[in-house]
């Protein structure tokens, strides 16, 4: 399926072979504006409305996922009792469980001070992961307009301008959840080590060798340094796109394969948009698990390589 993505982005309309066409689901690769959505603008401004153009369809439901975690913790965390009720009893293994992973890798410090970012980035990107897999959200909104023999499809061929949009399918979402963990990674690691601490951690020689030996070992990390810099200014970055990349592409595979039988029917389009796609939202269950995980593992591993402190001088004393 990514292939056919690739050539028809490769070859315009004009000489794309016309069988690759119709399966190609348009999935918008940005946010929209809600006030366009809602009034089907397609980039036209409306007057007295500028004051709110930060608020997107991905905003709307990152504030919709915010408030269900919110729920859900409030009733976890009410009327607390000793013998725990169903909620409580379901938060406190989620909490316990994360709590010791991150544990194991930044230690027992460490962990009580980066914990509530990360457990709770956790959270926040899987249930974001989920709520992008609930029926309408990115298919109900504008597009084009069926024609008479697909009117099954709630008189739309395509959407275009979708109403809801999960955030973690918004660069600007995950870019912002990046630079939250990269900024709190700063915090701790000057906070443990100090800025002498980190530079002598990041381009300081090891293993303690002297003479010209230790001279060229000291060139060696001194250039490994330099390289190690580059890869921590661009953390935010790749963490931001791999969350992103994976999620906007399961999203355009559903659409994809939702829409492979849209020009077979009413009848045939409406099973095709159901049954086709079904077996693979049990896989984009499983892709929101594992990149909300692959998201909060690498954070911790993060804040674990740059707080961990270099003994390396006291071995070399011994």
């Amino acid at each position: 399926m990514a292939t056919l993505r690739t050539l028809a982005f490769m070859f315009p309309a004009a000489i794309a072979p016309a069988c690759l066409m119709p399966v190609l689901a348009v999935v918008s690769p940005k946010a929209l504006e809600l006030q366009e959505v809602l009034h089907g603008s397609h980039g036209e401004a409306h007057a007295g409305m500028s004051t709110f153009d930060f608020v997107t369809n991905s905003v709307v439901v990152a504030l919709i996922v915010l408030g269900l975690i919110y729920l859900l913790a409030s009733k976890a965390t009410k009327g607390m009792t000793l013998v725990p009720h169903k909620m409580q009893n379901l938060f406190e293994f989620i909490i316990e469980f994360l709590y010791n992973r991150v544990e194991g890798i930044v230690g027992p410090k460490q962990a009580k001070l980066a914990f509530p970012l990360l457990g709770t980035l956790f959270l926040y990107i899987l249930v974001s992961n989920w709520f992008g897999l609930i029926p309408g959200v990115g298919t109900i909104g504008h597009g084009e307009a069926a024609s008479a023999a697909n009117l099954v499809s709630f008189g739309l061929s395509e959407v275009h301008e979708p109403l809801l949009r999960p955030p973690t399918a918004d660069l600007n979402a995950t870019l912002a959840l990046a630079c939250t963990a990269f900024v709190v990674w700063l915090v701790l690691t000057l906070r443990e080590v100090g800025v002498w601490g980190f530079l002598v951690h990041t381009f300081g020689p090891k293993g303690g060798l002297k003479g010209l030996m230790g001279m060229v070992v000291g060139l060696v990390f001194l250039f490994v340094g330099v390289i190690e810099i580059v890869s921590i200014v661009l953390r935010p970055m790749t963490l931001s796109v791999r969350l992103y990349g994976n999620i906007f592409a399961g999203e355009s595979v559903l659409h994809t394969l939702g829409a492979l039988l849209d020009k077979a029917g009413p009848v045939a389009s409406f099973i095709g948009s159901v049954l086709i796609p079904f077996p693979f939202y049990f896989m984009e269950l499983l892709v929101g698990l594992l990149q909300a995980i692959v998201f909060t593992l690498l954070c911790t591993v993060y804040i674990q390589l740059s707080t961990t402190h270099d003994d390396h001088g006291d071995e070399a004393h011994h």
